[in-house]
């Protein structure tokens, strides 16, 4: 990544001697939200860029008009852009370059049908994402936020045999729904825990890859589910995806299995899984997105079996500035009328 990063800023640099030497106009780029400091003073340096300084997301309007005035939208995951709002951006905007790796909240489609090129940011979030389902892997198994939570309130009355009992991880088996960059590095971090690997995908991973990851491939989704310990979801959000874990699918997972989800909350059906965590059909959840945003389901705040993150899995200092070197390599490139290394056609989602 090291290496990456490095590419990504010679190349910025390059881009902003060639334009103040040939006195190109620098590009109009309008960013949607507030983005680590370092990372909004390179894109003063680079583009006339307008930033939003109070961090307060914008509505449907505003995004609109944002498109209308920018050669380069930046949004991020809490922007919806849709093929109605697309319509209304003018013949200025020619690239959305995305603040993020999912793209499930743009038109890509829509996009591309008007001439107007979408990127994002992939890989960069990749390690911090599965670490942070590990963390939601033991937070849960390990009863971890129950422990915190009377060492908080000043309950404790020391240790117990029977007290805060969890599960083992070693020997139990992990299922991955989407063995893709964020899959597999899961996949690496479960092996040192002792944990069996087991994936459903797509595509069936090349024989060497799923040897290195000492994977098992099960092609029929239920069937891996109803053998599994602990699922940890890492599938991005399509028509193809929503609500892929359901009422029934959940009936088929054993009752003290672990659901863990960093990708988009609406693969999973929310209500039927908090139904299930309340009649102890489910053995304990962590969430890190939900279906409906950040309106979250009140019941699950109540129980103890699950726990609940802010999308805190891809939030480290050098995954957020990483992410915005690559939104100015792929606005750079754009500049200078090459195509954006991470561009985006609806094919690849």
């Amino acid at each position: 990544m090291g290496q990456k990063k490095k590419g990504s800023e010679v190349a910025i640099m390059g881009n902003v001697t060639g334009k103040e030497a040939t006195g190109k106009k620098r590009l109009k780029v309008v960013v949607t939200r507030a983005l680590p400091e370092q990372v909004e003073a390179r894109m003063k340096e680079l583009f006339d860029v307008e930033l939003n300084q109070e961090d307060r997301k914008l509505g449907r309007e505003a995004l609109i008009a944002a498109m209308s005035r920018a050669d380069v939208l930046v949004p991020c995951v809490t922007d919806r852009i849709d093929g109605e709002m697309l319509a209304q951006a003018g013949e200025r905007l020619k690239l959305i370059a995305n603040y993020g790796a999912g793209l499930d909240h743009i038109d890509v489609a829509a996009a591309q049908a008007r001439g107007i090129m979408v990127s994002n940011t992939p890989d960069v979030v990749t390690e911090d994402t599965a670490d942070m389902v590990m963390a939601l892997i033991l937070s849960v198994t390990r009863r971890i936020p129950e422990g915190l939570a009377v060492m908080q309130s000043g309950d404790w009355r020391g240790w117990a045999p029977t007290a805060f009992l969890g599960q083992r991880l070693g020997g139990k088996r992990l299922g991955i729904l989407g063995m893709g960059r964020v899959g597999q590095a899961v996949a690496r971090r479960a092996k040192a825990f002792g944990l069996s690997v087991h994936y459903h995908n797509r595509h069936r991973l090349r024989p060497e890859t799923e040897e290195a990851l000492e994977a098992t491939w099960w092609d029929s989704l239920d069937q891996m589910l109803s053998r599994i310990d602990i699922l940890s979801i890492n599938s991005p959000h399509t028509p193809a995806t929503y609500h892929l874990i359901n009422a029934r699918r959940l009936k088929l997972m054993k009752p003290t299995a672990v659901i863990v989800n960093t990708s988009r909350g609406e693969v999973i059906d929310e209500n039927a899984l908090t139904r299930g965590l309340r009649a102890g059909e489910i053995g304990g959840a962590g969430l890190d997105v939900f279906e409906h945003g950040h309106q979250i389901n009140p019941r699950l705040r109540a129980l103890p079996n699950v726990v609940l993150l802010p999308h805190m899995g891809s939030a480290t200092v050098e995954g957020r500035i990483e992410m915005g070197e690559r939104v100015m390599l792929n606005i750079c490139n754009f500049g200078n009328g090459v195509r954006p290394p991470d561009m985006v056609v609806p094919e690849m989602l």
